[in-house]
């Protein structure tokens, strides 16, 4: 179906319907819930009415044969989920039948076989390229030859992998590159695990692209007006774009649940436009993820070194057998209370890492009778960013956190422990990440970090000999 396009001041108008720009600037890319959006549903129908959207089912229904069998097979059109024991059969009231559902993106809003998606098929938004780059830094050495080898890798729509140590200034690596795509026309997506990194990168992508309209999306995230150029999202928001992106970033690449989670992995494929390069970064990438480097031919970029010239402050051990009776019984075990105390005394913002909620639900009440402004931050905790906002403000002593903090979280002078390090739950990737909270500002380059356990495992060890060996190749020791 084709239009004439009419251009007015502040819309476009196809014939005889006029294109509000903030159903234009809010569809493109997405991929939505039909009877779900934030705008009423009459204008929604009469924009479907006219062609403007493409609809498809949630859920695509394929029959299969096995032998002398036939059965269906299901696959969600928004999570790209095909594992069949995620699907689930109801009695409708919506359709009046049964129906079947996806319960891997359930959080999300139900994806039915009875729900319709739309997508934007109307005018695009027109990118404006003349981006500024409001950044006074210095790259050094090893900073700028990644800024470079990543742009040439975007020149050239290739794959590209930064691989570089904790505090070794990752983000402003990304600023040249990303400006060079905004420049091109590009539309950038930044996406990651963690909602704690894409709050800890929006202001600062914001600060240095001041003409470029950012979008910050994650579970509970207000709606942003205009188009965003550049979008900063946790890898689940990405269930609901399609072929939006020229370019994606996946930061912190190594998270869970994004390497886990299969279907993460098919989002970001889903998102970016065909053929658009996907950048990786981390400082912990798995194997999975180097040897794609060397089976699909990225482009590698390689930082062994922080930003600030110092050595990783290295993990020590320390025991702290059967710590869960101590607090069971109603006291912190001796060695983690004089630690606490230490840092209370030297007015040294804090970070200690439990291996459960329910560990650290038990200790806060402990830990407030020493210092009644200690908080508990956890994955469902409503008021997380605010918390760690008062730590990186100074205005409370430290936090007590499940691994939720364990990347993307950058606070001063700030002293860690984790509490059980023999626990499953600290891979030895974790641990490097946790470790990496430590020593990152160029005025506190030193730090503690402190591995209280009871028994020491090869994930302990595997993380101090990695962060030992890195200190080597940038500096030539043990540092």
């Amino acid at each position: 179906m084709r239009f004439k396009l009419i251009k007015t001041s502040n819309y476009i108008t196809y014939k005889s319907i006029i294109v509000e720009p903030q159903v234009r600037d809010f569809f493109s890319g997405r991929i939505w819930t039909r009877n779900h959006t934030p705008f009423p549903q009459e204008k929604i129908e009469k924009y479907i009415e006219r062609g403007y959207f493409k609809l498809r089912s949630a859920i695509s229904i394929k029959n299969t044969s096995f032998g002398p069998f036939k059965r269906k097979r299901y696959i969600c059109n928004r999570c790209h989920n095909s594992n069949q024991q995620e699907f689930i059969e109801f009695d409708c009231a919506k359709c009046e039948s049964k129906c079947v559902y996806c319960r891997h993106c359930i959080n999300m809003g139900r994806m039915s076989s009875c729900t319709e998606l739309i997508l934007w098929k109307g005018p695009k938004p027109k990118q404006k390229r003349n981006k500024v780059l409001d950044w006074a830094g210095q790259f050094t050495e090893l900073q700028q030859k990644a800024a470079n080898e990543l742009i040439q890798s975007l020149e050239q729509n290739r794959n590209h992998l930064v691989h570089a140590v904790c505090g070794a200034g990752k983000t402003e690596i990304l600023f040249p590159a990303v400006h060079y795509a905004l420049n091109r026309g590009n539309r950038v997506c930044i996406a990651t695990p963690r909602t704690d990194v894409v709050l800890e990168l929006f202001p600062r992508f914001q600060k240095v692209f001041p003409n470029t309209t950012i979008h910050a999306l994650y579970g509970g995230s207000p709606q942003q007006p205009g188009f965003a150029e550049l979008v900063i999202t946790t890898t689940h928001q990405l269930y609901r774009f399609e072929n939006a992106f020229d370019v994606v970033i996946v930061d912190e690449a190594d998270a869970f649940p994004y390497t886990f989670d299969e279907s993460l992995q098919k989002a970001v494929i889903k998102a970016r436009k065909p053929n658009a390069p996907t950048v990786f970064v981390t400082a912990t990438p798995s194997a999975k993820i180097l040897n794609r480097t060397k089976k699909e031919n990225w482009g590698v970029s390689f930082i062994p070194r922080r930003f600030h010239g110092h050595p990783l402050p290295v993990p020590r051990f320390q025991s702290l057998w059967n710590y869960n009776k101590p607090f069971e019984k109603g006291s912190i075990p001796p060695k983690l209370l004089q630690w606490t105390k230490q840092r209370l005394q030297n007015k040294e913002p804090f970070l200690i890492f439990f291996p459960t909620i329910q560990l650290m639900k038990t200790a806060i009440t402990l830990f407030e009778n020493i210092h009644p402004n200690i908080l508990s931050v956890y994955a469902e905790d409503a008021d997380r960013k605010e918390k760690v906002m008062k730590l990186r403000n100074e205005e409370i002593p430290g936090l007590l956190t499940t691994t939720i903090l364990e990347r993307g979280v950058t606070i001063k002078n700030v002293q860690v422990a984790v509490v059980g390090a023999e626990s499953k739950i600290f891979t030895s990737s974790a641990l490097i990440q946790i470790s990496g909270r430590v020593g990152r500002n160029v005025n506190f380059p030193q730090g503690d970090i402190v591995y209280f356990h009871h028994g020491i495992t090869t994930e302990m060890d595997e993380a101090r000999n990695e962060i030992m060996r890195l200190n080597k190749m940038g500096f030539g020791s043990s540092g």
